[in-house]
């Protein structure tokens, strides 16, 4: 079985780029810049997310194909004149999972706490 939620904040986050979009919504993917750790992203917009889950797709460099995961919304803070979208992955692909761990076992020294 996967890791629990304690298990996946605890782990560290790296610096990264990826899509959102509102899942109820569609529409188009918009390219944030935030964190990654294995449980989720975070990342800062002009504005909060519209609904309470989110798609979120991203390239793992050493990867083929591209992650999808299912996210929801489990915070929205406020960061000076931006909103900070803290998300928790729903929904990813056990193989997704996995690539994203051997990801943050071969990224260590970018990782922060």
């Amino acid at each position: 079985m996967g890791m629990s939620y304690e298990e996946r904040r605890d782990s560290a986050r790296i610096p990264f780029t990826f899509q959102v979009r509102d899942a109820a919504l569609g529409g188009s993917f918009e390219t944030y810049e935030g964190n990654i750790a294995i449980g989720g992203v975070y990342y800062a917009g002009l504005h909060p997310p519209a609904g309470a889950k989110v798609e979120v797709r991203f390239l793992l460099p050493g990867e083929s194909g591209e992650v999808m995961a299912m996210g929801e919304v489990i915070r929205v803070s406020r960061e000076g004149e931006r909103f900070g979208a803290h998300i928790r992955f729903t929904e990813i692909p056990l193989e997704s999972e996995l690539a994203l761990a051997r990801f943050f076992q071969e990224k260590p020294s970018s990782a922060v706490p």
